[in-house]
């Protein structure tokens, strides 16, 4: 017999007695919380109580109010979370109760070298990159505060490898791109964001049709939004060719998209661009990380600022030092 029948309530016998019912208490029932109570009832959290950290204190005691203070700089999550595994792993390594006053440069050197070549396994370049990056974030935090008298990985140097500059698309081959993407509003939609707009896969993942303002037709606009509140900084509004207004009310009516304007998987965005690609006769590699350089490089060559271009890529400052250094590059190479 399954669970199921054993839940069953059998049928009252005849000569079932019953206890003689209870008094009911008028109040109890009024305390009683309703199944569909609109009421709301606001809970809350206990308040954790953050101890500044001294020089006595413990890496591992340091954790809280680093972590605040990373929330505070308004780092993403992915780096609070990778930061504070970092802190982790240099108090397992240095010792879980070694007072950070006593902590010197060459210790960090030494842990730096130990995950490099010693622990196991070799990580690879970035993961080493990102781990020099904390102690500098973490130790510059501890000399801000006046915990340490100075910032001690400020002399640590560990970069990574710059991948291989990408192979460019010269003039002629970016007309013909956009002239195959015309067959196809929805690819041309694809192709004009990110070459004129610079937009990143994510981005174009999460647009949707109200961040585009096409009130003036001549002068199409793109908003780029993050319900993300760390991410909200990067928020940005971005001039769009005249064409784009004509291609987007052809894909609205073709595709007749509901609330995002690319409303499928980011693989489905590459299989898009590589049709238009194949159309256009392009040998070349073309991603839409390419087209995003493609802009870049354009804009720098227009005369716009470093800065500037970094506001409208939407790159906070650390990454932009790499994008920097390889679109720097890519215009000595043109």
């Amino acid at each position: 017999m399954s669970d199921q029948d054993d839940t069953k309530e059998a049928p009252a016998s005849p000569d079932t007695t019953y206890p003689p019912a209870l008094p009911i208490d008028a109040n109890a029932i009024i305390g009683q919380q309703s199944l569909f109570s609109t009421e709301v009832k606001i809970v809350q959290a206990p308040t954790i109580e953050i101890v500044p950290p001294t020089a006595e204190s413990s890496l591992l005691e340091c954790a809280p109010a680093y972590q605040e203070y990373l929330r505070l700089s308004n780092h993403s999550r992915y780096t609070v979370t990778c930061f504070l595994s970092d802190l982790r792993l240099l108090s397992t390594y240095l010792g879980e109760h070694t007072p950070i006053g006593r902590i010197v440069t060459a210790d960090l050197t030494r842990w730096l070298m130990y995950l490099r070549w010693e622990r196991g396994h070799q990580p690879a370049p970035k993961t080493m990159a990102r781990r020099a990056t904390f102690l500098k974030n973490f130790f510059g935090w501890l000399a801000s505060e006046g915990i340490t008298a100075e910032n001690l990985a400020a002399g640590i140097i560990l970069t990574r490898p710059l991948p291989p500059l990408p192979e460019m698309l010269d003039d002629v081959e970016i007309k013909q791109l956009e002239t195959a993407a015309t067959e196809d509003s929805r690819s041309q939609c694809l192709v004009l964001l990110v070459l004129y707009a610079g937009l990143k896969k994510e981005e174009l993942m999460g647009l949707q049709i109200n961040h585009l303002d096409l009130s003036d037709p001549a002068h199409p606009a793109v908003s780029v939004q993050f319900e993300d509140h760390i991410k909200q900084r990067k928020q940005r509004t971005l001039a769009l060719p005249l064409e784009f207004t004509d291609a987007f009310q052809r894909y609205i009516q073709k595709y007749r998209p509901q609330i995002k304007v690319f409303d499928c998987t980011d693989r489905n965005l590459n299989y898009i661009l590589a049709r238009a690609v194949r159309k256009a006769a392009i040998q070349k590699r073309v991603t839409l990380q390419l087209l995003r350089d493609t802009y870049a490089v354009r804009q720098l060559q227009e005369g716009i600022a470093l800065e500037t271009l970094r506001e409208k890529l939407g790159l906070s400052e650390e990454a932009w030092k790499e994008s920097a250094e390889k679109y720097r590059k890519l215009i000595a190479s043109s």
